[in-house]
């Protein structure tokens, strides 16, 4: 870029930018523009069904990449302006905000990517927005190197270091640049390996994950190292934390290798339908410390992978997704037996998502007082899509075959005895006699 404007100078420039010499500036900046557009606009068509990336966005114009050129391309026809006889008076005022803007848009796009349901990093990137904004307020203004000059004064010493506010805020910008660009590698190589579909879900997620974790640490050192922190403070910093690990942190430390040795195992996979502590559902994502499982209600819980390894966890679907279900009815006693049963049976099989093999059966369970209870067997190959609906369709098919065959399910009757009147007893005298 250029250094900062004096105020004197910025008038100038102001002046210069919207007379009628600056028709040449501002034709080569509009065509800087374009160009950048008709660029993102051909790539974006080029990953069409594509998800969403930090450089393309969801649309053309929240990516990054559009900004990105347009600073590319404006600093490509600035280095044109001499050959044109211009000055370079207009894009010394644009060239910072479209530098603001690509940096905006890129750390939003980044932590979007990384965490995008969250409504604290929504905060975030507000208030980044405008502290990059008022930055390049400061810098074109000229009033960023006297801020500088002023924050340089204002140090502290902590042990042999003198540190100063100057260096925390340069060095906290090396920071974010530094783990912003990890989280960006992180997130593109994740979002590679989910794609691939040769190797297995979980597989895929736990390299995933431990790819980012291991981008984030080196992003972390390489940030405390340009911030300026000595790293071998760390060896002290690791024992306090292997202290507190042992003690406070260690159902946190427990979750986190839970998570990894559920990915590694495969015990669990997305897509399981599972029951754990009484909930039922489908595992919607596995997390490093917790899991997701949304039941077909629509709740969802959130259970951490400690549990998930020190508790029984029913699997529905691990070696095989079919599932048993049952129902059952009461016909009477003088029907025949044998034919009701071979009837339900064919009735049930006819019942769209109930499977053919292994087929429906119907067992005669109990003799109840008012009627043979039976109860029929049947299998499923899609328990994520409830067993609520498939055992009303098998229900109404039995009760139409019941009525086809005039076979009544019998009411509970009992049988209620009378007592006739009781003798009347004589007159009782003082004594207690007759």
């Amino acid at each position: 870029m250029h250094q900062p404007l004096s105020l004197n100078e910025l008038q100038a420039l102001l002046g210069r930018a919207f007379s009628a010499a600056a028709l040449g500036e501002w034709m080569l900046l509009l065509a800087s523009l374009l160009l950048a557009g008709l660029v993102s606009a051909v790539l974006s068509r080029a990953r069409e069904n594509r998800p969403f990336s930090v450089l393309f966005g969801k649309r053309l114009i929240d990516g990054a990449l559009l900004p990105l050129l347009a600073v590319g391309f404006a600093l490509a026809a600035r280095r044109l302006l001499p050959v044109f006889g211009l000055s370079p008076a207009l894009f010394k005022l644009v060239l910072p905000l479209l530098v603001s803007l690509a940096a905006i848009r890129l750390v939003a796009r980044v932590l979007a990517a990384a965490w995008p349901a969250s409504t604290v990093i929504k905060g975030v990137e507000r208030l980044g927005s405008w502290l990059v904004w008022l930055g390049a307020v400061l810098w074109i203004t000229g009033l960023w190197p006297v801020m500088m000059d002023e924050l340089d004064d204002i140090g502290w010493k902590v042990g042999s270091v003198h540190l100063t506010l100057r260096n925390m805020i340069e060095g906290g910008l090396t920071a974010v640049l530094v783990l912003v660009l990890a989280l960006w590698i992180s997130s593109a190589i994740e979002s590679q390996l989910l794609r691939r579909e040769s190797l297995d879900l979980s597989m895929r997620k736990i390299a995933a994950n431990a790819v980012r974790a291991v981008l984030l640490f080196i992003g972390l050192l390489l940030a405390l190292s340009a911030a300026g922190i000595d790293l071998t403070a760390l060896g002290v910093l690791g024992g306090a934390l292997g202290v507190g690990l042992g003690f406070g942190l260690q159902k946190l430390a427990a979750n986190y290798v839970s998570g990894f040795v559920i990915l590694a195992e495969r015990s669990l996979r997305i897509g399981d339908m599972v029951r754990v502590d009484g909930f039922e559902g489908r595992v919607s994502d596995i997390k490093t410390r917790y899991t997701v499982i949304r039941s077909l209600a629509g709740k969802e819980a959130i259970v951490p992978n400690e549990l998930l390894i020190t508790q029984r966890v029913e699997n529905s679907s691990l070696a095989d997704p079919c599932v048993l279900l049952s129902t059952t009815v009461q016909v009477p006693y003088d029907c025949d037996v044998e034919a009701v049963m071979g009837a339900l049976t064919a009735a049930v099989g006819e019942v769209p998502r109930v499977l053919s093999e292994p087929g429906p059966i119907a067992q005669l369970s109990q003799f109840q007082p008012d009627g043979v209870e039976l109860t029929v067997h049947f299998w499923i190959k899609d328990p994520e899509n409830g067993g609520g609906g498939v055992r009303s369709d098998v229900n109404l098919a039995i009760l139409r075959t019941l009525r086809a065959l005039r076979v009544e399910i019998p009411y509970p009757q009992r049988v209620i005895h009378q007592r006739g009147p009781l003798p009347v007893a004589g007159p009782v005298n003082a004594s207690g006699g007759p």
